[in-house]
């Protein structure tokens, strides 16, 4: 037998132990599908409760991650959708609409009657037909202790303009999945890869599939070529000739039973139409070596297309997995890919033009302020530092320094510099901070980045800030809503939650009711020792945390730091977190 003959035989072996796992994950997730559909289809029937649509100002959305911010069409305005939130012992799931007012600064809620049901892990597409459509596809629905999943299969727009949901039911269409990405591409919706898991197994997918938004009919395509490995959570790019690109994602296989080890892909793709306009369309993939220089290896970063022919990611995890837990890095870079040049560049600050700035820095100034062609040729000088000030408990201040990886926009200044920064010379730059599963959207060349979360130890911290930067000028991110410390909530993990009922839990948007073991054991605490101080509580708060204070200064302040700064410090971080929390 030939080497052809060989490649074959294995291609279809390949095949045919795919479609085995996924008929195995089909069964045994029947069942948890199943129980979960009763629990959707309650909350569904609370939404047929809507029978008109209601708009009400409101404060920013509470904290979430994997929801979708999509940018209306016509309108200065974002539209966030769903999402979900776990304070350490639930997983709710939302289906909120709200539209934030670039303008304004502000938002709506926008309750609409028929919405899709609660979800997380979807994909929307925008598309400006009639005044503007959001398409959603797929998704998952957790129950309340994240150990069930649903994933779903359907697909739904929203007229903008009349403020309508629909669902189109079309046959023909992908499995159920969730961690998938779905692009507007011409009059089409193309959807490729992501996962379908259930609590013992899972599978992902490298399938590709079309909604035609003419005939609103699904097509599955079979492109020629090597294809990427099946992945979810990758970036995924419309051409403007047609073609879409994949780049990187993430994927875990079973390597022995209950082991499973994570691929972060950092691989690209291009999916071109061949024989555009005729009534079958060919489809092709082919690798894509670009030039520049590229992400660093990450999983859970967010993408959205940018100015100028060129498509971002923002943020991510690399997650080290050690056998006993899995330690991660979050990001809060930027990577731009031109699409017309086949390049990746960093997305690097230049900070906001200062005329003592450019006095002081005289050439280096002048090299910041070159445009888009000059940032590109730039190389990576090394990693970014984000300096942050802590007040210590007797009145010292601390800077905490955090390494990021990605190109430094410039080199270390001087104690002159820093001294007249301190004076207000210069204001400090402000950026989000590192996080994963964050929401973006572009309108009109300004980013905009919406929640997400990162994780410290054992603890999970979701986001509901708001940030945006100018990608023409690339000069500063604005603060546009700031997080709120208080919104932050970790529960332990509690014998009795098993006991809760589910349906609060998966509802959505009734965290604040909910109450613990931990906090009624705090409250008979406080009874017992009515003259506790504020100190003596924080000393106790410490003593319960320190190493885990402790290990985080350390990896702020880096492998050379004293011992008794590094405690010291990690004293000041816990009685800030403290102080911000109660």
């Amino acid at each position: 037998m030939g080497k052809k003959g060989k490649r074959e035989k294995k291609g279809k072996g390949a095949e045919k132990t795919a479609a085995k796992m996924e008929r195995k994950v089909s069964r045994r997730a029947r069942k948890e599908e199943e129980d979960l559909e009763a629990l959707i289809a309650e909350f569904q029937s609370l939404d047929a409760k809507k029978t008109q649509v209601i708009e009400t100002a409101c404060p920013p959305p509470s904290p979430r991650l994997n929801g979708s911010l999509s940018a209306h069409p016509e309108k200065d305005e974002l539209i966030l959708f769903g999402g979900e939130y776990f304070n350490g012992q639930k997983t709710y799931l939302y289906n909120e609409l709200y539209v934030y007012n670039i303008r304004k600064n502000s938002w709506t809620k926008l309750e609409i009657p028929n919405p899709p049901p609660r979800r997380c892990a979807h994909q929307a597409a925008v598309v400006p037909t009639a005044g503007g459509q959001l398409w959603v596809f797929g998704g998952e629905f957790a129950s309340p202790n994240g150990e069930q999943f649903y994933h779903y299969k359907d697909l739904w727009v929203l007229h903008l303009a009349t403020k309508t949901w629909e669902q189109i039911k079309a046959s023909g269409g992908p499995s159920g999945r969730s961690g998938h990405r779905m692009v507007a591409c011409k009059r089409q919706l193309i959807l490729f890869g992501g996962f379908h898991e259930s609590a013992r197994d899972y599978i992902y997918y490298n399938d590709v599939y079309a909604f035609n938004l003419d005939s609103f009919t699904w097509s599955k395509l079979s492109p020629s070529g090597i294809a990427p490995a099946p992945r979810s959570g990758c970036q995924m790019a419309a051409t403007p000739e047609g073609s879409v690109i994949i780049y990187g994602g993430y994927s875990k296989q079973r390597i022995k039973k209950d082991v499973d080890k994570g691929t972060l892909h950092t691989d690209m793709f291009l999916l071109k139409a061949e024989g555009s306009g005729k009534e079958e369309e060919k489809w092709a993939w082919s690798r894509l070596n670009p030039s520049g220089v590229k992400p660093t290896p990450r999983s859970g970063f967010s993408v959205a297309v940018g100015p100028n022919n060129r498509s971002l990611l923002f943020g991510g995890v690399h997650d080290e997995e050690e056998e006993e837990s899995i330690e991660g890095d979050f990001f809060n870079d930027i990577y731009f890919y031109d699409i017309g040049k086949n390049r990746w560049f960093p997305g690097q600050l230049k900070g906001p033009k200062s005329e003592k700035r450019k006095r002081r820095r005289g050439r280096q100034a002048e090299a910041e302020g070159a445009g888009d062609e000059e940032l590109e040729k730039q190389a990576p000088q090394g990693p970014v530092e984000i300096v942050k000030e802590v007040v210590a408990e007797d009145g010292t201040v601390m800077t905490i320094k955090q390494v990021i990886s990605g190109p430094a926009g410039e080199k270390e200044r001087s104690e002159s510099e820093e001294e007249e920064e301190e004076d207000g010379a210069l204001s400090p730059q402000v950026e989000p901070c590192p996080r994963s599963n964050a929401m973006l959207a572009v309108k009109h060349g300004v980013l905009y980045v919406y929640g997400g979360m990162f994780e410290v130890g054992d603890r999970q911290f979701t986001l509901s800030d708001l940030y945006s930067i100018d990608l023409h000028k690339m000069e500063e991110w604005k603060v546009l809503v700031e997080m709120d410390p208080k919104a932050q909530e970790w529960l332990e993990e509690s014998e009795s939650d098993e006991e809760e009922d589910d349906t609060e839990g998966a509802e959505g948007g009734e965290e604040e009711e909910e109450s613990s073991e931990e906090e009624s054991e705090d409250e008979e605490g406080e009874e017992q020792h009515p003259s506790v101080q504020p100190d003596e509580k924080h000393a106790d708060y410490l003593s319960r945390t320190e190493q885990y204070w402790i290990k985080l200064a350390r990896s702020n302040m880096g492998p050379d730091a004293k011992e008794k700064k590094v405690v010291k410090v990690a004293h000041a971080m816990a009685k800030t977190f403290y102080e911000d929390s109660v």
